[in-house]
C-alpha cells in the first residue's frame, strides 16, 4: 500500500475511533467523576495474549473473545466457523471443505493450519503434510483470537496471530446436556456432556463429553463423519495445589472433499459454461481422508502463600492420516478436465511442555506481574507419498468409475522438529499506565530425512523474539495503546534441491484503542497495524516445490463492537481492511496482493430475546457477512466477485411450556443459498463456498 493510502486508512481509523470514543465517553465525561488512585474496570478476562489472566481492556494487543454462547447460537460446527464473525479473520480459505480449520489472520495464510493452541499448548500439526489436528467446538468453553505476533510467549508462530482454544473443564456443580440434531444434506448427530464431583469434599470432579456427526459432502458421493470423546478430571490436591487431567480421542473416518477447480469454469464461464458448485472431480473408490487423533495431557499448578505460583502443562499427541485424492489438473478441452492422483500415509507423534513461574512484587510506584517460562516442543512425522495419473472427466456431464492409469510411491520421509524456548514477561502497572515488556530465546532444530534416497536436510537456528507495549487506562473506560512485537516461523518446507528454507521472521507495529463504558455492558475496539515478514515460503501450484521470496507487508484496520444494547438485544459487529503485498519479490509478484486475503470484510450478528407475552422464551438471531477484494492468484490477474452471506437462528426455551431444561434451535447458514467462489490459490485451483445449511436441534440440560 502506498504511504498516502496508509495515511488515509489511519485517518479513517482516527475518525472512527473518535466517533466511537466520543459517542460513549461524552456522557461519562459530563458527569462529576471523583478522582481516585485506584482504577476499577470490569472486563472480559483473556489469557491467550499474556499466558496469564488479564482484563482485556488492560491488554495492549488486539484480542477477540468468542464465547460458547456466541458460537452455539450461530450454529458453528468447526472452529473456523466459530470465528467467522471476528475481525482480522478469514476462515473461508478453502471454501466448503471442512477437513481442516484454515484460519487466516491479518492476511497471513502461511500459518492458517498451524496457529491453533488448546489450553495454552500448540496443536503441533505438520503443515508440510496432511497431519493437521482439529478440535470440535462441542468440547470448547471459549475461543480467543489474538491478532499480531505472539512468538515472545509461544515461539514459532505466524505474525498474523494465534487462535487459543479453552476446553470445557470439570465442574463441582453437577450437571449435563444431551443434544440431538438433523438437517439437510443428511446432517445428523448426537452430543452429550456430563460433569460433577466424585467425592463429598469437593476435592475431585470429572467431566465426560462426546459427540458424533455425519453429513453428505457438498461434492458428490463423499461423506463427512466424526466421532470424538473428551474425558477430564480435576483434583484439588490441597487448597493451593490443583491437577487437571484430560484426554481427547477423535476419529474422522470420512473427511469430505478438498476440491479445487480452475478459475475459468468456476468464477467465469469456460467455453460458455460454468461448473456446478456441487461438482465432484474425483472418484468415490479413490477419494478418502481418514484421520485419527489422540491427545493426553495434564496441567498441575501450585500457589505459594506469597502469591507466587508454579505450573506445568504437558501434552502428548498421536495422529494417523490416510489420504487418497483424485484432483483436477486444468482443462484438457472445452468439456474435460485433466486429473491426477495424490495419496499419503502419515503417522505423527508429538510432545509439548510448558513450565511457568509467575508472581507479583512492587518496586517504588511500579507493580510488576512477572512470568518466567521454559517450553519444549518435539514432533516427528513419518510420511509416505504417492502420485498417479487418472483419465480426464467431463466437468458438465461427469461419468464416474474410471481406474488410475498408474500409481507410484514417490516419497518416504520423516519430518522432525524440536524447539526449546526460554521467555520472560513483565506486566507493569504505574498508576493508570500499563507497560508490558517481554523477551524470548528459542533454539530450533528441523530435519527432513529422505528414506528413499538415503539423504537428509537439517536446519538449526536460534532466535530472539521481543515485545514492548504501552497502554493508558482512563477511568471512564477508554484505553489507547501502542505496541511492537516480533515473530519467528521456522518450517520444514524444502526447495527444489531438498534444502530446508530459512525461518520466516516478522515484526509488527500496532496502535489502537479499547473502550468499555461503565454501565453499558459493551466493548468497542479499533486498531491499525503494519506487519513485515521476510523469507516467505511460497509456491505457485500445490505440486510445486517451495521457494523463498524476499518480503511481504500487511497493513490494515480492524474495528469491533460487542454490546448488550437492551435487556433483550445483543449485537456483535466487525470490520476489517487489509492490504497485504509482496515486497522485494520477483518482478511479476512485486507489489501484488497475496492470495486468501480479502481487502474488506464486514459482519454483524444481532440476537433478540423475547421475555414477555405469548412468545416469551423465543430467541431470534440473524447475521450478515460481507467479503470483498480476494485476488485470483499471486500475479493479481483477476479479483474475485464480492459475496454477502446471511445466517439466521431461531431458538425456543421449552421450559416456558413446563419442560424443564429443554430447548430447540434452528440454524440456517447462507440463507439465500448463494453460489460463490470463496478463494483461489492460483488460476488452476479455486474453491467454492458452502451452500445453504439447515440444521434443527433439540437440547436437554439437567
Amino acid at each position: 500500500m502506498p504511504l498516502e493510502t496508509f495515511m488515509f486508512a489511519k485517518s479513517r481509523l482516527a475518525l472512527l475511533v473518535g466517533w466511537v470514543t466520543g459517542s460513549v465517553a461524552f456522557p461519562l465525561l459530563a458527569q462529576d467523576t471523583p478522582k481516585t488512585e485506584t482504577v476499577v474496570v470490569t472486563s472480559q478476562m483473556q489469557s491467550g495474549a499474556t499466558k496469564l489472566e488479564t482484563p482485556d481492556i488492560e491488554t495492549p494487543q488486539s484480542v477477540s473473545i468468542v464465547t460458547r454462547e456466541q458460537f452455539e447460537e450461530q450454529g458453528a460446527t468447526s472452529v473456523r466457523q466459530a470465528v467467522s464473525y471476528t475481525p482480522g479473520v478469514y476462515s473461508n480459505q478453502i471454501g466448503a471443505s471442512n477437513r481442516f480449520d484454515y484460519i487466516v489472520l491479518r492476511g497471513f495464510s502461511d500459518g492458517s493450519l498451524d496457529n491453533v493452541y488448546l489450553d495454552g499448548l500448540k496443536m503441533m500439526g505438520d503443515t508440510n503434510s496432511h497431519s493437521s489436528l482439529v478440535v470440535d467446538p462441542w468440547f470448547l468453553e471459549n475461543i480467543e483470537v489474538v491478532r499480531g505476533p505472539a512468538s515472545v510467549l509461544y515461539g514459532r508462530s505466524s505474525p498474523g496471530g494465534i487462535v487459543a482454544l479453552t476446553s470445557r473443564k470439570p465442574s463441582f456443580d453437577a450437571g449435563g446436556e444431551i443434544k440431538l440434531f438433523a438437517g439437510n444434506n443428511d446432517q445428523r448427530g448426537a452430543m452429550f456432556d456430563v460433569t460433577g464431583p466424585l467425592d463429598d469434599n469437593d476435592r475431585v470432579a470429572a467431566r465426560l463429553s462426546g459427540m458424533t456427526r455425519y453429513a453428505d459432502s457438498q461434492f458428490g458421493p463423499l461423506k463427512e463423519e466424526r466421532y470424538a470423546l473428551m474425558p477430564s478430571l480435576t483434583w484439588r490436591i490441597t487448597d493451593n495445589t490443583r491437577l487437571d487431567l484430560m484426554a481427547y480421542l477423535h476419529r474422522d473416518p470420512e473427511g469430505g472433499s478438498h476440491s479445487g477447480l480452475p478459475y475459468e469454469g468456476t468464477v467465469v464461464p469456460h467455453d460458455g459454461k460454468k461448473i456446478s458448485n456441487t461438482f465432484f472431480e474425483g472418484e468415490d473408490d479413490y477419494d478418502k481422508y481418514d484421520r485419527r487423533e489422540n491427545m493426553v495431557g495434564y496441567n498441575i499448578e501450585h500457589m505459594f502463600d506469597s502469591g507466587w505460583s508454579v505450573r506445568q502443562k504437558l501434552r502428548y499427541l498421536h495422529t494417523k492420516v490416510e489420504l487418497n485424492q483424485v484432483y483436477a489438473a486444468g482443462w484438457l478441452n472445452e468439456t474435460d478436465l485433466n486429473r491426477g492422483y495424490s495419496g499419503s500415509d502419515e503417522k505423527m507423534n508429538a510432545i509439548t511442555l510448558d513450565n511457568q513461574v509467575d508472581g507479583s512484587f512492587d518496586t517504588w510506584a511500579v507493580n510488576h506481574r512477572v512470568l518466567i517460562g521454559l517450553d519444549y516442543q518435539d514432533r516427528s512425522n513419518n510420511t509416505t507419498g504417492y502420485y498417479g495419473g487418472f483419465p480426464p472427466i467431463n466437468a458438465f456431464h461427469p461419468v464416474y468409475g474410471a481406474k488410475p492409469d498408474y500409481i507410484t510411491m514417490y516419497s518416504k520421509e520423516k519430518h522432525k522438529l524440536r524447539q526449546t524456548g526460554y521467555y520472560l514477561q513483565d506486566q507493569m502497572s504505574i498508576d493508570r499506565w500499563r507497560l508490558t515488556l517481554g523477551g524470548r530465546y528459542d533454539q530450533v532444530s528441523v530435519s527432513n530425512i529422505d528414506k528413499l534416497n538415503s539423504s537428509r536436510s537439517d536446519l538449526d537456528k536460534n532466535n530472539f523474539s521481543s515485545r514492548a507495549a504501552l497502554l493508558y487506562l482512563f477511568d471512564n473506560g477508554i484505553a489507547p495503546y501502542i505496541s511492537y512485537s516480533t515473530a519467528f516461523t521456522p518450517t520444514s518446507f524444502a526447495d527444489e534441491n531438498g534444502q530446508i528454507l530459512d525461518p520466516m521472521k516478522g515484526k509488527q507495529w500496532e496502535a489502537g484503542v479499547k473502550v468499555e463504558p461503565e454501565g453499558m455492558n459493551s466493548q468497542f475496539s479499533a486498531s491499525v497495524f503494519r506487519i513485515n515478514q521476510k523469507n516467505i515460503a511460497t509456491k505457485e501450484e500445490p505440486t510445486d516445490p517451495y521457494r523463498s521470496i524476499g518480503e511481504i507487508e500487511s497493513e490494515g484496520v480492524e474495528l469491533e463492537a460487542i454490546g448488550q444494547l437492551t435487556d433483550s438485544l445483543r449485537v456483535q459487529s466487525a470490520y476489517t481492511y487489509t492490504d497485504i503485498r509482496y515486497k522485494k519479490s520477483s518482478p511479476e509478484e512485486e507489489g501484488k496482493r497475496a492470495v486468501y486475503a480479502p481487502r474488506n470484510m464486514a459482519s454483524t450478528w444481532l440476537s433478540y430475546d423475547i421475555k414477555t407475552g405469548p412468545f416469551d422464551g423465543l430467541t431470534l438471531g440473524s447475521g450478515v457477512r460481507y467479503v470483498n477484494g480476494v485476488t485470483s492468484d499471486r500475479q493479481n490477474t483477476h479479483t474475485l466477485p464480492s459475496y454477502t452471506l446471511v445466517d439466521v437462528a431461531v431458538g425456543y426455551d421449552l421450559s416456558k411450556l413446563g419442560v424443564k431444561g429443554l430447548s430447540a434451535q434452528l440454524n440456517v447458514n447462507n440463507l439465500t443459498d448463494e453460489s460463490y467462489v470463496a478463494a483461489c490459490n492460483s488460476l488452476s485451483y479455486c474453491y467454492f463456498g458452502a451452500e445453504r445449511s439447515i440444521v434443527g436441534s433439540v437440547s436437554w440440560k439437567f
